[in-house]
């Protein structure tokens, strides 16, 4: 049975159930002050760094390494003093933004308001949605929105197009299934938008006044199937060829993720440079490393070989990084070794309708919102291997002169990862940001 959600609007809101004659199919009604047309839209149709560092700062002192591969102490003092820092920190596409925000040719007292939407109304009669992505997700975390309409359904669709049973998995783990990013992703999908059901029959009002949404690397799919611009079922094939194209890339290199902590002195920008050419004096071809996501102004995501990221972790006190974690996911995502989902994925979005999204949606690329369905294509493809601005985004959504109130916020997914990030760039929107689950 194939889940169909539509949205219609007018100027009083209502919300109703209708039930079409000679259909088994679910059609939701639900209008909307703002004049939006429709919520869902439904078609017929190798070897990692050693564990024992994972999750600490420094390696065990067990460690061994081959001396002629392992990146040990080197004299990064001297290199620091020897470095010229505008040629090295501007040397790579990323290290632009490791010092501040927004690079040198953009202008930083610009406000950044004008990137995202401002009706002509109260902000309190307006609502924000933030979707999560991966890292959010644990087992069970479906748990509290079963009991609400149509969530059953949304997970009925998802299995029978996934070929597995989605919510068991869910429900039940275990926990290294559900991590693993061909499962990961098309999970959090599901959840967020069974989440946008439980908030439709507990807060409808939340949904009815809605202007804006963003979603955090996968979590931008589900922004753009609630914003009208992909289906369900679509959205739902696109992310489950995303993630096995992204497992399948991360298999091929032995690449990871790290949480950075910095602070105003670090010299992160230098760190993934020096790391870059290390790797390259040890035989690796094209070495990357360098920041995957920006989060908020004392926490980057550096992602690359597992060679210059072991580099930069032994080294970090030279750099003046505070602390480093490395983060339970396969690989390097948003960075060119995710080079291998490229085709893919365009071929793929080429293949399916995309629509105008009905309220705004910030792309993870750029923090800017979306402008067209083609746009949409273009950013889509770009994000697997760009950094996520998720900072940046934040600012364009929340940034106001002092005295304008903001909008309230829901996090619509598993977790509270994004509202503790929004608290750390806008503690005053923070304040008034709900969890759904």
């Amino acid at each position: 049975m194939l889940l169909r959600l539509f949205r219609r609007f007018t100027l009083h809101p209502n919300l109703s159930l209708h039930l079409p004659r000679n259909s088994q199919s679910v059609c939701v009604v639900c209008n909307n002050k703002f004049g939006l047309r429709s919520l869902y839209s439904s078609k017929q149709f190798r070897s990692p760094l050693n564990n024992n560092s994972d999750s600490r700062d420094e390696p065990q002192g067990g460690e061994t390494q081959p001396q002629e591969q392992s990146p040990a102490k080197v004299d990064v003092k001297g290199l620091l003093d020897d470095a010229v820092v505008g040629e090295h920190e501007a040397s790579h596409p990323s290290d632009a933004w490791t010092q501040s925000l927004y690079p040198d040719t953009t202008n930083p007292k610009q406000s950044q308001a004008a990137k995202s939407y401002r009706p002509n109304v109260d902000p309190c009669e307006t609502s924000i949605f933030l979707f999560p992505g991966q890292g959010s997700q644990f087992v069970g975390m479906a748990n509290g929105v079963l009991e609400y309409p149509n969530t059953l359904e949304l997970f009925k669709v998802a299995s029978d197009i996934l070929k597995f049973d989605l919510l068991n998995l869910v429900s039940e783990g275990p926990k290294s299934q559900l991590d693993k990013t061909v499962n990961c992703q098309p999970a959090l999908l599901v959840t967020s938008l069974a989440a946008v059901e439980k908030l439709r029959c507990t807060n409808p009002k939340a949904i009815e006044q809605c202007i804006t949404a963003a979603g955090f690397s996968v979590g931008e799919y589900a922004a753009l199937v609630f914003a009208g611009a992909i289906s369900f079922e679509d959205a739902l094939r696109i992310v489950s060829l995303r993630a096995q194209a992204m497992q399948e890339a991360s298999e091929a290199t032995p690449s990871g993720m790290y949480s950075v902590f910095v602070s105003s002195q670090s010299r992160l920008g230098l760190a993934c440079e020096l790391a870059r050419d290390w790797c390259k004096k040890h035989g690796i071809v094209k070495p990357e490393c360098g920041i995957a996501n920006y989060m908020y102004p004392g926490c980057k995501v550096v992602a690359g070989h597992d060679e210059a990221l072991k580099f930069i972790l032994l080294n970090k006190e030279e750099f003046g990084l505070l602390r480093m974690r490395r983060l339970p996911v396969s690989g390097a995502f948003h960075t060119p070794l995710m080079g291998e989902v490229i085709g893919p994925l365009r071929d793929a979005l080429k293949q399916i309708e995309i629509r105008a999204p009905l309220i705004h949606v910030h792309s993870n690329v750029d923090g800017m919102r979306y402008r067209n369905p083609e746009h949409i294509r273009k950013q889509l493809v770009k994000q697997v291997l760009k950094p996520v601005k998720w900072e940046q985004t934040m600012h364009a959504i929340y940034e106001r002169k002092p005295d304008v109130l903001f909008p309230r916020t829901y996090e619509v997914g598993p977790g509270k990862q994004l509202t503790t990030i929004l608290k750390m760039v806008n503690r005053k929107a923070a304040d008034i940001c709900t969890p759904v689950l």
